[in-house]
């Protein structure tokens, strides 16, 4: 059997980071879309008629049935009791599908249709929705938003479901080997397709002149057709790993309403718990409004159509430099000779100032916030081997609370102050991008990692989707209340909008974002306190959380 055992799979180094890279492409080619309209916020103002409400309550809507119809909670049933191969498939299936129906919201067949006119006259008021203030609609929404909240809620579905069957997948093929590392790599990979869909979601909106938003959907649902192929790849090669091990992928024992219970009784699970969504609420809706914010606290002019900068052929150069910043920051982690080391840091330095240049050059904000995940891309596999090696998780996450508080007020207070200054301005605003990047990145490499330490290894899928329910919980409430956050003291662009004294494009690059980054910097205070409790939980308790995941 030992004999067996050494020929398995996930024994394999090049066969455990085949599985993870599948894995890791198939929530990058997610992650583009999970913030595709996010660079266009502006021009799904100006051509779509979605003011900042209505913005954030079509972002927000992508988590509703997660938390509110406990699909995330079915998710983690299904996933401990179908395995991980099936549940992977099955994700990537659903994401598709809500995909789909999000592109045709958007597009001009939708406008004028009859089903726009369906869409008008109905879902304006959901009995018991509607009183408990948590209705993913409201009157007065536009059709295209609501439609296209119907397409993300099944998006939403698919793609929690798949970050927790990933998260799950990790653990089967790392387990004992360098998990910390995976799941670090995993998430700085998949990161990246935020900076891609700052990148091309703008080009493709704006594709030979003619502005329409609905091409930019279409590329991110192109991509997500070849995640549901890597899911498909993922599954032969999880059931190979199956044959060889002889384990059953199917669990034989039923799920049982007390197992939730076992998980709920931890205090540690609870703490992890509110750490995440405390964390994640501070993160995943600003990037829903970051370039939106950029754009109107920095200073860009308008570059000429006939200029090398204004070209899509920019854009590539742009992009590919990115990809050699992240690769060979990536690719420093691992090189033995610290000549090679220092040579490849040298060159992911330069080409990242080169990548800043350029998007200051091409004068929108869209490529200035691109930078965002790059910084995290080079250190997270750091982070991700000392907590395999040394531990500190706990310690680590308490570090991101404090970067995540200074980003945020830097955000609020100290970038409007140059905006009359736009090379000055640019700067603060990429170096606290990077920071707040490289701040996310504690996340995965310590607080996921973790989890497999407070609960029974039958019942981890259940857990992770636990987590995830309530860290939905955020991600459907912190979107919509920055957009109502933004209206409510903004009065003066909402009230020119409604009497025509102002234009849309005028409105969407003069919004006072200072009440929604504060309401963000608190989360990460909330953060702190939570992570600093963790500590002392952690010690009395004998958790482990400060442990290394490798024992010598």
């Amino acid at each position: 059997m030992a004999e067996t055992l050494k020929q398995a799979l996930n024994d394999k180094a090049w066969a455990r980071w085949t599985a993870l890279l599948l894995l890791a492409m198939a929530m990058f080619f997610s992650y583009i879309f999970m913030d595709i309209l996010s660079p266009i916020k502006d021009l799904m103002q100006s051509t779509r008629g979605w003011d900042s409400t209505a913005f954030g309550t079509m972002q927000g809507s992508e988590t509703f049935l997660n938390v509110f119809v406990f699909f995330l909670i079915f998710a983690g049933i299904i996933l401990d009791k179908m395995g991980v191969r099936f549940t992977a498939v099955l994700s990537g299936a659903v994401m598709l599908l809500g995909a789909a129906i999000n592109w045709y919201a958007v597009t001009e067949m939708f406008m004028g249709s009859g089903l726009e006119q369906w869409f008008t006259d109905n879902l304006n008021y959901i009995p018991v929705f509607d009183e408990l203030g948590i209705s993913p609609f409201y009157e007065g929404m536009p059709a295209s938003a609501k439609f296209a909240a119907v397409g993300f809620m099944i998006f939403g579905c698919g793609v929690e479901m798949a970050g927790i069957t990933v998260s799950r997948g990790i653990v089967k093929w790392f387990k004992g080997r360098e998990m910390a590392l995976a799941m670090g790599s995993e998430m700085a990979l998949a990161r990246l397709g935020v900076a891609t869909c700052m990148i091309f979601s703008p080009v493709f909106a704006r594709l030979g002149g003619t502005i329409d938003v609905s091409r930019s959907v279409a590329f991110g649902v192109v991509l997500l057709m070849i995640a549901l192929i890597m899911f498909i790849v993922y599954f032969f090669m999880d059931r190979k790993l199956d044959s060889q091990t002889g384990e059953a992928e199917e669990k034989d024992d039923p799920f049982k309403i007390s197992d939730l219970g076992k998980i709920l009784s931890s205090s540690g699970f609870w703490l992890v718990a509110l750490l995440c969504v405390l964390y994640y609420s501070a993160i995943f809706p600003f990037q829903k409004y970051a370039v939106n914010m950029l754009q109107c606290n920095l200073t860009f002019h308008e570059v000429a159509p006939d200029s090398f900068w204004a070209t899509n052929t920019v854009t590539i150069i742009q992009y590919a430099i990115m990809l050699v910043v992240a690769a060979t920051a990536f690719a420093s982690n691992f090189s033995k000779k610290k000549s090679l080391k220092i040579g490849l840091l040298a060159i992911s330095i330069a080409s990242l100032v080169a990548f800043c240049y350029m998007g200051y050059m091409r004068q929108s904000a869209e490529t200035v916030f691109a930078v965002f995940p790059l910084l995290a891309v080079g250190i997270t596999p750091i982070l991700g081997n000392y907590v395999d090696h040394k531990g500190k998780a706990a310690s680590m996450l308490v570090l991101g609370s404090v970067l995540l508080i200074i980003c945020h007020l830097t955000f609020a207070f100290v970038l409007p102050e140059f905006k009359g200054s736009p090379v000055a301005g640019t700067i603060i605003a990429y170096v606290t991008i990077l920071v707040l990047g490289s701040s996310f990145s504690l996340v995965p490499a310590s607080l996921w990692p973790s989890v497999p330490k407070l609960v029974d290894a039958k019942i981890i899928g259940s857990a992770y989707a636990l987590i995830f329910w309530i860290q939905n919980i955020g991600l459907w409430l912190f979107p919509m209340l920055i957009g109502k956050v933004l209206d409510s003291t903004n009065p003066d662009l909402v009230e020119g909008l409604a009497n025509g004294t102002i234009t849309p494009e005028y409105a969407a690059t003069h919004y006072d974002y200072t009440a929604p980054l504060v309401m963000l910097a608190s989360l990460g205070v909330a953060a702190l306190i939570i992570g600093f409790i963790l500590k002392v939980v952690d010690k009395k308790k004998g958790l482990g959380l400060e442990e290394p995941n490798i024992k010598d």
